[in-house]
């Protein structure tokens, strides 16, 4: 895992040059694909780093997103908005998830873990639209550090204890205490509903890119650290799984309601992600084989599919510069083709054959059924239903309806901005057809 750790330093000389930056990321992508190998346990270890299924599947996924945002973001390139600037931070993030994914060690995990954030916050500051993305970024930090101290304390209390800060050996009699303080910090992460607040504000304020790393990878985070820290304290959570699993699903299905009312493309967008998330949560606090492989598999799903539509509305805003649904309607007239691409995704976003959300959707949906039928049964109903309808709702308030008149001065969809939502829509449907894979993290 250290060579990739290198590569990804590499890439410092090159932030001059846009294009060879962003070939040279597609490089590494493919480098990462073809030279590691994984399997059922922690495999590639070089010093405490190392990878499983699940972090190869989101190294891959951060790859990928990057590669993609560097595609998204041309405009700060064409505009010389502090182009190397921009590429600068997206490596220092890049270097803060790729330690966060491949680490073994908490501590290790926590410091980049966190450090992860500053980059995203100067993502939003400095290349941000509104004059709100202060506020925006505001909350983003405070959200985060008020649930961290909280996951640092608990990893200074089982060094005490165990002598040993590596997930796979860490052994502890877990209390109340202890559990709420190593999971307080995922749950707002990914987030849980009623600590969601800051995630539509960042959605909303950021630039394209912050919007995708946000929606494609920031949020598994906080998966991410429930599967590791569930390696040695499940035994204790199964207790209090009803509580979570409860949240997850009624906040998951008020949330859908609430994605009816919006009237921003961003926030819609942003408030379908905390619904998929609620579903995720769910999934892994069930504590069985396929709610953990679902959640797995929905995380990457939901990457390709929001990172997508987030692309989508920003192809739009570039040309209307309002987010508004109001405005921005009857665009089947103008653009045809992006139209059947928001079709493609929209319904991708709603959990429709083949994409790996469906997949991922038939795997924790099993899982919770089987945990309790009577009470989950009504509350996955009305998820999967308004799913569907804002999904819907998005699709053809923004393609049909009347052209609003002062946008016929647009101009037209590049080629740049066909393969971009391409790249989206091509491993969310067709990775599927290799989802044993994902199938070695049981």
């Amino acid at each position: 895992m250290m060579k990739f750790l290198f590569s990804t330093l590499l890439l410092i000389p090159l932030v001059s040059n846009w294009w060879l930056f962003t070939l040279s990321l597609m490089v590494l992508f493919l480098l990462f694909m073809g030279f590691s190998f994984t399997s059922g346990f922690f495999s590639n270890m070089s010093g405490m780093f190392g990878c499983d299924v699940v972090s190869y599947s989101l190294i891959s996924l951060t790859y990928w997103i990057l590669f993609l945002m560097v595609l998204a973001s041309y405009n700060i390139y064409q505009m010389k908005n502090k182009s190397g600037e921009f590429l600068f931070t997206l490596i220092i993030l890049h270097l803060c998830l790729l330690l966060t994914f491949c680490a073994d060690n908490l501590l290790i995990f926590y410091i980049s873990f966190e450090s992860s954030l500053i980059p995203t916050l100067f993502l939003i500051l400095g290349w941000g639209y509104q004059p709100e993305r202060l506020l925006a970024g505001y909350y983003l930090l405070f959200y985060t550090l008020f649930a961290s101290l909280p996951l640092l304390l608990g990893i200074f209390y089982i060094y005490k204890l165990s002598s040993s800060l590596s997930f796979w050996v860490i052994k502890i009699d877990v209390n109340m205490w202890l559990y709420l303080s190593l999971i307080l910090a995922f749950l707002f992460k990914m987030p849980m509903v009623f600590v969601h607040f800051w995630l539509p504000k960042a959605h909303v304020e950021a630039p394209i890119s912050g919007s995708m790393i946000l929606a494609a990878i920031l949020l598994k985070l906080g998966g991410y650290g429930l599967f590791r820290v569930f390696l040695f304290m499940n035994n204790f959570s199964v207790n209090y799984t009803y509580i979570f699993v409860s949240i997850s699903l009624y906040g998951a299905s008020m949330v859908g309601m609430l994605c009816l009312c919006q009237v921003d493309i961003k926030s819609l967008i942003a408030y379908s992600s905390v619904s998929h998330m609620g579903v995720v949560i769910a999934g892994i606090f069930i504590f069985n084989v396929h709610g953990y492989l679902g959640s797995l598999i929905v995380m990457i799903g939901h990457a390709f599919c929001s990172s997508g539509l987030f692309c989508l509305a920003n192809i739009i805003y570039e040309r209307s510069h309002s987010r508004s649904l109001f405005i921005n309607k009857g665009l089947i007239v103008f653009m045809p083709n992006l139209s059947f691409l928001w079709f493609l995704l929209c319904a991708n976003n709603m959990s429709s054959p083949p994409s790996l959300n469906l997949l991922g959707e038939v795997y924790i949906v099993n899982s919770i059924i089987s945990w309790d039928f009577s009470l989950s049964f009504m509350f996955l109903m009305m998820i999967l239903f308004f799913s569907c309808c804002y999904s819907i709702y998005m699709y053809s308030i923004v393609q049909h309806g009347s052209f609003y008149k002062g946008l016929y001065s647009l101009f037209s969809i590049t080629l740049r901005e066909y393969i971009l939502i391409i790249l989206h829509w091509l491993p969310l449907n067709f990775l599927v057809i290799k989802f044993d894979l994902f199938s070695y993290c049981l």
